[in-house]
């Protein structure tokens, strides 16, 4: 009993000095643990409650100069990499070159972040409000384009998704998923052939580029890798299969399929009966592609400056003409035509030439100040030096007619003569008429010195042509003197008439047309005539009226063109009228 008790004290004498020396062991450990207290930090301490030792909350502990480093690095590297993403990702498709280079040679992030507030809201469409509407549909392209065009990489860096975000989306897609059987149009050879899958993106209108902008994009790796193609032939799955697929020419042995890849064209396609003009078009669509592939520059900086002039300065006299014509229940043609009297243009001696040259800037916004259309052009003029003084009373007319929705637009338009280094603006409402399907209406009615029917392949495009026709305006003086023909020149009268009453029985208008030329002195009518739409074949609810005159046939003096329309379906009228000097 005596022994038992005994080895009982020592082993608890023995645990007892175990857990002394453990304690210690930790007591030493925390102490070594513990960082050793700066003296200029002694007195700054804070004591948490309940804790009456003195010892620091770590949580309230201020971070040692190493610590501070570090933290500024690790932020420096964060901000970095939130810059370099949105130069890379964010604005990567509209930011332009020299906005990019000025960006890379900023010092500090305060100098990036002015950067980008300046860069949205150099494109905000309406800087006096708090919303920026450009910068809200870029990023809803840029969602749109991840959701809908992946293919094994992010929407927004395929050509599709990139496309899609620089210019929003098409007015007409022509989409063919699974490729399969193909007609190919004549001006891609005829006949027929099967394609991988493909789709063709049609702008009406792209500022910049032009009108009627077709772009193509080809998945020849059916992977739904969609890439940006010059080549319209790279879509033929049997480009390169023998005896198959074969245009209309080398099915009748006219032409070989080896010339598809001998040609040294930009385009593949074979030989066809609409295809001998493909190679006079390669520079064209090279153009088209490079100026789709980059977000376009201001051509004339300094005739744009001069629109946003708030001071009505005019040195330099032209006149503006603007005329309507309906092209859907949306959209309305607005051709603006240009005059530029030749003596008021400075000709320079060039190689024997006297040469005049003038630039040519416009600009069409809305009431909230955004952009719908810009234009710019060059007008030059050579006269041979013995012929100068006898066109010094003619003039330069140039013309471009812009798609616009209905509504009310401001028109700029500023004018630099280049060689005398003269500037003359002009600014003035816009009002683009609606169309309404059930009302009579009518175009512009436009008095011209030129109007003929143009080939084929220039329907729709170039100066003064609407349509299949070249009306050229014959434009009045700027003392407020109509246009003024001579006895030797011929008068044409251009107008449109739009929502006849069709007969339900028939399918046809039942409408007369009556023209009157008025003598403005004696209000008497000179010339008269009427005609029917029973005479005037197949035609729809729409009819375009064209007639001429020789001027020849009236004494000089002031008149007046009258043309009356009334459409006996539809119990309406309308009598548009213009005026007209003869000399």
């Amino acid at each position: 009993m005596f022994r038992s008790e005994g080895c009982q004290r020592v082993v608890w004498s023995f645990l007892c000095f175990a857990l002394l020396g453990l304690g210690s062991v930790a007591v030493a450990q925390q102490q070594e643990d513990k960082p050793k207290s700066d003296p200029k930090d002694q007195g700054n301490a804070s004591i948490s409650p309940g804790q009456g030792n003195g010892t620091v909350d770590p949580l309230k502990r201020p971070p040692t100069e190493k610590q501070k480093k570090e933290n500024s690095k690790a932020l420096k590297q964060e901000l970095g990499k939130s810059y370099k993403k949105w130069l890379s990702e964010d604005v990567a498709w509209i930011i332009t070159d020299e906005e990019r280079q000025a960006f890379k040679q900023l010092s500090n992030d305060e100098e990036r972040d002015n950067f980008i507030e300046t860069f949205w809201l150099r494109r905000d469409p309406t800087p006096d409000t708090e919303e920026n509407e450009f910068k809200e549909e870029h990023y809803r392209r840029i969602e749109y384009a991840n959701e809908h065009y992946p293919a094994g990489i992010p929407g927004w860096k395929t050509d599709r998704g990139r496309m899609y975000i620089m210019y929003g989306p098409a007015d007409e897609v022509d989409s063919h998923p699974s490729g399969g059987t193909y007609d190919r149009p004549m001006d891609e050879g005829g006949g027929q052939t099967s394609t991988f899958p493909f789709e063709d993106w049609r702008y009406r209108y792209l500022e910049g580029i032009g009108q009627e902008v077709i772009i193509e994009f080809v998945d020849t790796c059916m992977c739904g890798d969609y890439h940006m193609t010059i080549d319209r032939g790279e879509k033929d799955a049997l480009q390169h299969t023998p005896n198959a697929g074969l245009t209309l020419y080398e099915q009748m042995g006219m032409s070989s399929k080896a010339d598809r890849f001998t040609n040294s064209g930009l385009e593949t396609l074979g030989a066809g009966p609409g295809t001998q003009s493909l190679q006079s078009k390669q520079f064209d669509r090279l153009e088209q592609y490079a100026k789709l592939s980059a977000p376009p520059p201001v051509k004339f900086k300094d005739l744009e400056e001069e629109v946003g002039h708030k001071i009505s300065y005019n040195p330099m006299p032209f006149e503006v003409r603007s005329d309507f014509v309906r092209v859907t229940g949306e959209t309305v043609l607005v051709p603006i035509t240009i005059q530029i009297r030749n003596r008021d243009i400075t000709f320079a001696n060039k190689d024997g030439v006297q040469r005049g040259v003038v630039n040519i800037f416009g600009r069409v916004t809305t009431l909230s100040g955004r952009t719908a259309q810009t234009f710019e052009e060059t007008v030059q003029a050579d006269v041979p030096a013995e012929l100068l003084a006898k066109v010094v009373e003619s003039s330069q007319i140039y013309s471009k007619a812009l798609p616009l929705k209905p509504g009310l637009y401001r028109l700029d338009v500023v004018i630099k003569d280049v060689n005398g280094d003269r500037v003359g603006t002009f600014r003035r409402s816009l009002p683009v008429p609606d169309f309404p399907d059930d009302k009579l209406s009518s175009s512009s009615l436009i008095v011209a010195d030129d109007m003929e029917q143009v080939a084929a392949k220039n329907v729709g495009t170039g100066q003064f042509v609407i349509g299949t026709t070249k009306v050229r305006p014959r434009m009045a003086s700027g003392d407020g003197k109509p246009a003024s023909f001579k006895r030797n020149q011929k008068l044409n009268f251009w107008m449109q008439v739009y929502n006849l009453g069709v007969d339900d029985k028939t399918h046809k208008p039942s409408a007369t047309i009556e023209y009157d030329v008025v003598n403005s002195t004696t209000n008497k009518s000179v010339v008269h005539s009427v005609e029917s739409t029973d005479t005037m074949g197949n035609i729809g609810d729409q009819v375009t009226l064209q007639k001429t005159l020789a001027a020849a046939n009236l004494a000089p003096g002031m008149y007046r063109i009258q043309i009356k329309v009334n459409d006996s379906i539809s119990k309406q009228s309308l009598d548009p009228s213009a005026t007209f000097a003869v000399e």
